[in-house]
């Protein structure tokens, strides 16, 4: 989770305001004349109307549709969606437009608002969860080594914060047992995220062959059974027990889950949030880590504007600040 949209191609479809010179409306309190001689107050209401659609569009789709997605979704999401993903956002949720029978996104969005049992499918439907096997893998070398060097008899915590379909908290599994040499290492790795369907997926622990090949051959033999029938690869049994699976939206008020961590994964998760929405999540990480645990983040991902809860390692590995690690 998160993990949130990632690409799009944009829209800028847009009817044109024409109008000859003795058809301008008056003047009303408070607008300012354009140029054109249209007013600034009639030209924004004016705009909040123009439709979205391109002539092959199936469902009507306006700009105040989809300035009430935006909203809707970082209210519950956290997540603040770029006005250039109108065109992900059409395609995205045409589908639950079908399949409620609507004709226009304004007819869904008052199901959306009177059945809470669609928030799910909503939020799901905005999500996209780009991820794969040992993605930046200068930061498992790392954990592999803050692994090693952990001397108590302990469990080990984890946390994966936006597991996606799993690759990363398998890739967490893999270099906890390579750490110890064993297939039941003493680590426990929560695996969460926003999105249901992605939990799942993840939960069962089966890819494709695209989906593993770019990590060591050893560890696809050692760690995972083929399928010869179908070419699917399932994480072994053994694999699939240090890891739980769990629904955590980050912007909930309460997580589910207990501290300390030795690790927390939230890695390229914090560039769809703004600054304000971060450091409210990074305030709640700090007390979670243990006093020598670390925060792992992407590598497009900087928190200066949070040093007063957590200082740099590098690497874009994060401690918090009365942390003995230097």
């Amino acid at each position: 989770m998160l993990a949130p949209p990632s690409s799009s191609r944009g829209n800028s479809g847009s009817r044109p305001l024409t109008g000859q010179k003795d058809e301008r409306p008056a003047s009303t309190p408070g607008s300012t004349a354009t140029a054109s001689g249209l007013h600034v107050g009639d030209l924004t209401k004016a705009l909040k109307a123009v439709s979205l659609n391109s002539p092959h569009r199936e469902f009507e789709f306006t700009s105040a549709d989809f300035d009430r997605i935006r909203k809707l979704l970082y209210e519950h999401a956290g997540i603040a969606l770029s006005p250039a993903k109108q065109d992900m956002v059409y395609s995205r949720l045409a589908r639950r437009l079908r399949a409620h029978n609507y004709q226009s996104f304004a007819q869904y969005l008052q199901h959306l608002e009177r059945d809470h049992s669609e928030w799910e499918t909503f939020i799901n439907s905005l999500t996209t969860n780009l991820t794969s096997f040992f993605r930046e893998s200068h930061h498992f070398d790392i954990l592999s080594t803050q692994l090693k060097q952990i001397k108590e008899k302990r469990q080990i915590k984890i946390w994966c914060c936006a597991s996606s379909t799993g690759e990363e908290p398998y890739s967490l599994a893999i270099t906890a047992c390579e750490a110890f040499s064993s297939l039941s290492p003493p680590v426990q790795i929560l695996a969460s995220d926003i999105d249901t369907a992605v939990l799942a997926q993840g939960e069962q622990g089966s890819y494709r062959r695209d989906q593993v090949e770019r990590m060591q051959p050893a560890y696809i033999e050692r760690y995972f059974t083929r399928n010869a029938v179908d070419n699917i690869y399932t994480a072994r049994a053994e694999l699939r027990r240090l890891i739980v699976f769990r629904r955590i939206n980050l912007l909930s008020p309460i997580w589910a889950l207990q501290g300390a961590f030795d690790a927390i994964f939230c890695r390229n998760v914090m560039i769809y949030f703004d600054k304000p929405t971060q450091y409210g999540i990074l305030k709640r990480f700090a007390p979670l880590l243990r006093l020598d645990g670390r925060l792992y983040a992407g590598h497009s991902e900087s928190f200066l504007h949070a040093s007063d809860l957590l200082r740099s390692l590098g690497h874009t590995v994060y401690v918090r600040l009365d942390s003995p690690l230097r």
